[in-house]
């Protein structure tokens, strides 16, 4: 998934709804876009990488009027006060932030709407059907299920509301025929396989136009030639993606060559309940304004607890602080994307959590660091011997590094940590079988000694690389501890095609031991 030279590698999360604080189902989907991008970025590549908040909308505005406040108060304080400290506690390394209260946000969905009505894309109709607040979707007749007499949200199991208003529309049913066609053509445009299948089957049942504005509330966008009605709060988040990177600015300006820079998006990350929206709607949209769509959209499966999808409104909704106070943040990055194949539903489980942590961080990748640092202390004054190469590791390292890079590249979050955490297991069993312990017990082997400690260290800078998308705290202070800042530069600036270069740790780095990278857990709390 490489790019055009001058276009940037372009992600985005969902754009998160902000009735409530984050939870980690939330954290799930952003850590993944973080870990994603910081690989691009190792690859050498440019990259822009796009979060944010979508703050209009019923929901909205009756939260805010529950908690006595405006709506306006009540986003600013929560985006202010829950999302983005929580984006900056998981070392989220996103480049923008984009909230649809923004006047940049604000301006540009009005122009792009004004410009899809010149363009006779929008028109005057009366809207009367189901309507889910919690989704903010118009809901069709089949997409409902039964309890005791009452229609329900299948999402949310709640009620849903009858909605009669004069609204304004967009000619959806218009672009069933070239979506289905760029799906066709694009397999890899709608991902997983099982998401495309289901935006293929949605299509072929035939679409109905959308209704794209509300007029029994104020809380949003004002439609610009009709400013007693505001825009539908999914047609106005949807922008944000553009909006962000400057949609419909003059070409010569900042945000036209942004523009020029950045789209089309190459992923769109969404959860699969909102994954219509996003391969249905809003390529729509941006078909009808000539637009590139865009490369690919994947929804991932939801986080389980206890068997239920995580929401705050069914209590499962755990914050990522009840995780990460307890094991730390780069375990937590860690685990979500090693343990759930991305695309799947996965259950979360603080058991499992647990046994991988000690398993695979802190025995297979933490002990094998503590380990080399304390036997080149202690035999080898803390100097990295002269440079050696074991055949064996060296084309482990390099099958490693394809698969890995492939799979990352590919979204497979499962398959890339898993090689890369096989070759750790490979040189944990080349440092059992060498037993380099017991060749310092005869200095005639201090050469054979040197010859393991500098393999096991070179293994350790390609292993601290390549988990560094993942886990950048605990790799930067391995990269440290081997002395590779020193000799090698900054740990962000190593590229993944240069990791299998064989002896790049120079003979003579000072090693210097490091607090341990996963210590051991206190299940007391």
């Amino acid at each position: 998934m490489s790019n055009s030279v001058g276009k940037a590698f372009y992600l985005t999360t969902p754009i998160y709804y902000v009735n409530d604080a984050p939870h980690i189902g939330h954290a799930y989907t952003t850590v993944a876009g973080d870990v994603l991008t910081r690989w691009h970025r190792q690859r050498g590549e440019e990259v822009w990488f796009l979060t944010g908040t979508d703050e209009h909308g019923q929901k909205v505005m009756r939260t805010a009027d529950l908690n006595k406040v405006s709506p306006q108060d009540w986003v600013d304080r929560l985006v202010e006060s829950a999302w983005k400290p929580n984006w900056k506690a998981l070392n989220i390394a996103n480049d923008d932030f984009i909230r649809t209260t923004e006047p940049r946000h604000t301006e540009r969905v009005q122009k792009f709407l004004q410009g899809l009505k010149d363009s006779g894309h929008i028109y005057a109709g009366k809207y009367e059907g189901p309507y889910c607040v919690d989704c903010e979707e118009f809901k069709l007749p089949g997409d409902l299920i039964e309890a005791n007499g009452e229609k329900l949200c299948p999402i949310h199991s709640k009620p849903i509301e009858l909605v009669n208003e004069n609204n304004w529309f967009f000619k959806l049913s218009a672009f069933v025929e070239p979506l289905l066609k760029h799906y066709k053509d694009n397999p890899d445009a709608c991902q997983p396989e099982s998401a495309r299948n289901e935006v293929l089957s949605f299509l072929e049942g035939g679409v109905s136009d959308l209704s794209i504005s509300r007029s029994t509330f104020d809380w949003g966008i004002p439609v610009p030639w009709d400013t007693d009605q505001v825009v539908y709060v999914w047609f106005d988040a949807l922008l944000n993606y553009a909006t962000a990177v400057g949609l419909g600015d003059d070409p010569n300006s900042q945000g036209g060559r942004k523009f020029a820079e950045t789209w089309p998006a190459d992923v769109h990350l969404v959860g699969k309940d909102i994954l219509r929206f996003h391969a249905v709607i809003w390529p729509a949209m941006l078909m009808a304004a000539g637009l590139s769509v865009p490369k690919k959209v994947f929804a991932h499966g939801w986080l389980l607890v206890g068997g239920e999808k995580m929401s705050k409104s069914k209590l499962t909704g755990i914050a990522p602080s009840d995780i990460t106070d307890h094991f730390g943040v780069d375990a937590f990055r860690y685990y979500f994307l090693r343990a759930i194949p991305f695309g799947t539903d996965g259950s979360f489980s603080w058991e499992d959590m647990s046994a991988r942590y000690t398993s695979e961080l802190a025995n297979d990748f933490g002990n094998l660091a503590s380990r080399l640092t304390a036997m080149v202390e202690k035999y080898c004054a803390g100097v990295i011997p002269a440079v050696a190469k074991d055949r064996a590791l060296q084309s482990a390292l390099e099958a490693t590094v394809s698969k890995a890079d492939q799979a990352m590249c590919a979204l497979d979050f499962q398959g890339g940590i898993n090689a890369i955490m096989e070759f750790c297991k490979k040189v944990n069993g080349y440092v059992t079988e060498k037993e380099p312990w017991k060749l310092a017990k005869d200095s005639a082997n201090q050469g054979q000694l040197e010859e393991v400690l500098y393999n096991t260290a070179e293994s350790l800078r390609a292993l601290a690389v390549l988990l560094n998308p993942v886990m950048p705290a605990t790799c930067e202070i391995l990269w440290e501890s081997l002395g590779a800042n020193k000799t090698l530069g900054s740990i962000s600036q190593q590229k993944i095609s240069d990791v299998v270069l064989w002896g790049q740790l120079p003979a003579g780095s000072i090693v210097i031991k490091s607090a341990v990278l996963f210590p051991r857990l206190d299940d007391s709390k």
